[in-house]
Parts: C-alpha cells; structure tokens; sequence
C-alpha cells in the first residue's frame, strides 16, 4: 500500500547557487518522509500550476521546509528585518498552509516553516536575533544551543514519551529571525523555548486544537546535529499524516 502523501515546500534554484548543495539539503527533508513509510512529493514555486493543484489536491499532510526570510509585509513588519525574501515561495507556501487548514491536515515546519506557521496564523516575527546563526549547512560544524521543552506539550511527549513533563535537549541553530513569545499568533502555544540576546525565544510551538500542527525553529532532518530523539517527531508526522485516529498520537 502507498503511504501517506506528505507535500514539501521548497525553494527554487537561485542563480548562482550550487544545485548539488540544494539538492542534497531537499533530500534530507524526502528522506525524512520516507524512512516512516511517507510519500514525499516536492514542490517549488516554479512547478506547472496543473501539477502544483494537483500535489496539493492529494497531499495527506505537509511539511515546510527551511529557507530565506518571509517577506515582513506579510506580518505587517519592518522592511530592513529581512535579509533576503522569495515572494514565489511565500505564495506557494500560503496556498499549502490554506488547503492543509481547509482540510485538516497535519503540519510540520521547519526552520522557516515555523515561522510561516505563526505568520500564516496572525504572528510576527522579530526581524533579527544575534548568536543563532552559525555557519551554513555543509560549511562547518552547526552553531547549537539549547531548547527547553514546555511540559505537557505534544512535542515534549514526542521527544520524551517516557517524561512528558519533558527537558532539555541540545539543537543546531540555523536562523537570524525569530518568534518571541508577545509574537505568537493566537491559536498556538509555546512548545519550547531558548534564551537570546532579545529575551527568551519560541523554539518550537504547536496548535491550541490538538490538530498535529508543530513547529520547530532547528533543523532535525540533519541527523548529524540533532538528538536522536527528534526521529520520533518525523515518525509520529508520518503516522499523523495517514489519517485522523492516528493523528491524535501521542
């Protein structure tokens, strides 16, 4: 039988970029997917509008992946926060969020895509934080830190079934622009925290609903700078992402 049918968003090729770098960082997201029996399906904004409705008509559950800064005209913030901005992936990324929200569907971010999650609910983003970016990915060891788990939460019973009342773990940091706790939209809650210059920050957040929607601002799909306890967060998806019963666990 075919596994669920997870959609990740990802960005074009900028020019000059290196394909075989972006490449291989897209493939850490598909394998991710597929090591739980999830049928991942990639989708940049250049993709044909037809193929593009038609992933997003048959995705069970999405991911949204890392990637450069959401335009701040979204979130109704200052321009000079942003660094660099795809309005193309903001756009396809907006039309995911409101298919999988039409049909409740599971959703997981990453990096970005758990800025895109409070965006896209009413949050804001602060434009940048200092000592959270370190270098790029396959240019040195990662920049860690770490990530307080609010107990009780879906995320802390993901990486701790044993203690849902959670802990601490250490994560990579990837990232300039940030959710501050007065920046979180409405209808999610903090999952985990980290300190910073500017006050403590949402390292991870989840849905008041109970709707498997998580967002962690580090990037587990790189196993080399992760927990091995953020597998389960990718399992647990993948089974979210096969139907509503399973999307109640844990």
């Amino acid at each position: 039988m075919p596994g669920p049918r997870v959609v990740i968003t990802i960005a074009d090729q900028a020019p000059g970029a290196d394909p075989v770098r972006l490449a291989a960082r897209n493939a850490l997201y598909a394998d991710a997917v597929a090591r739980h029996g999830g049928e991942p399906v990639l989708v940049a904004p250049s993709l044909p509008a037809d193929a593009r409705r038609t992933a997003l008509e048959g995705m069970t559950g999405l991911l949204l992946s890392g990637g450069v800064d959401i335009d701040p005209a979204r979130y109704d913030g200052p321009p000079g926060g942003a660094a660099e901005v795809d309005a193309a992936r903001d756009e396809l990324e907006a039309e995911a969020w409101a298919v999988a929200e039409t049909r409740d569907l599971p959703v997981l971010g990453i990096c970005r895509g758990l800025q895109a999650i409070n965006v896209f609910s009413g949050g804001r983003l602060l434009g940048d934080v200092g000592g959270h970016r370190g270098a790029a990915w396959g240019g040195g060891p990662a920049l860690t830190h770490p990530l307080r788990l609010a107990p009780g939460t879906r995320l802390a019973r993901i990486l701790f079934p044993a203690n849902p009342r959670g802990g601490v773990v250490e994560v990579n940091s990837y990232h300039h622009q940030a959710v501050r706790p007065a920046d979180l939209a409405a209808g999610l809650v903090v999952g985990g925290t980290t300190s910073s210059p500017a006050g403590d920050l949402v390292e991870a957040l989840e849905t008041r609903s109970g709707r498997f929607v998580v967002g962690v601002q580090c990037h587990p799909e790189r196993r080399e700078s992760t927990p091995a306890a953020f597998e389960r967060l990718f399992a647990v998806f993948v089974d979210a992402c096969r139907g509503p019963a399973s999307a109640r666990r844990p």
